[in-house]
């Protein structure tokens, strides 16, 4: 999944980058909120974590022009302002959770979780490919059964194949549920992450499939 990340102080973006791309998250991170609606205009986005307190346009601002446009992006206000009264503008304004500094990542993490999936409106969160099951609620997935152990880029690439199997996945599809607008992005790389999931999914009964100019497929094999 892809998240942007709108907070102006640098240090805690930073860090926030850090941490959720630890959690298999791809990260773009905009420092006010003139950036986060360019960013919003141009990539495709998971779920968003917004500051209120945002430089040439506030957080509040932003939201309610987002939700104007139709968008349903899912958005976790992350602020200072923990008052009653914060918490119900943001809420009135189109906001899909209230998190208040500080905070512990990994309630971050689970709230995260939670408002994608029920912007998804996936109430069993999981999906099954022959053998391969994936669940949302854990982001874990299973071959058989047994946890399969992929790198936070291969965790990406498949899950963005599960979530469309069947479908042609393209290339640059790929690429951008990988890789943040501030990574360094290998031509070659969508190619060698799949390379090594074909290798880890050798005893499943999926297979991953190219077709040369389109992308890539995930379908059931016999």
């Amino acid at each position: 999944m892809r998240l942007l990340v709108v907070e102006d102080n640098k240090d805690l973006a930073a860090w926030l980058g850090k941490a959720l791309r630890q959690a298999q998250y791809a990260i773009d991170i905009a420092h006010d909120g003139e950036d986060a609606e360019h960013l919003l205009k141009v990539a495709e986005y998971s779920a968003m974590i917004l500051d209120l307190a945002l430089p040439k346009l506030d957080g509040l601002t932003l939201l309610k022009r987002l939700r104007q446009s139709g968008s349903k992006l899912p958005v976790i206000i992350l602020t200072a302002n923990a008052s009653l009264d914060g918490r119900v503008a943001g809420l009135d304004s189109g906001a899909d959770d209230y998190l208040a500094k500080p905070f512990e990542i990994a309630e971050l993490e689970a709230r995260i979780r939670a408002v994608v999936r029920r912007g998804q409106d996936r109430a069993s969160s999981e999906i099954t490919v022959g053998n391969l099951r994936f669940s949302g609620g854990t982001r874990q997935f299973f071959v058989a059964g047994e946890p399969l152990q992929l790198t936070p880029r291969e965790y990406a690439v498949l899950e963005q194949l599960v979530m469309k199997h069947g479908i042609t996945v393209s290339k640059a599809t790929l690429s951008e549920s990988v890789f943040g607008f501030d990574d360094e992005a290998d031509p070659s790389a969508i190619e060698i992450y799949v390379h090594r999931l074909r290798k880890k999914l050798e005893s499943s009964s999926v297979q991953i499939a190219t077709l040369r100019g389109l992308g890539y497929l995930l379908r059931h094999v016999q």
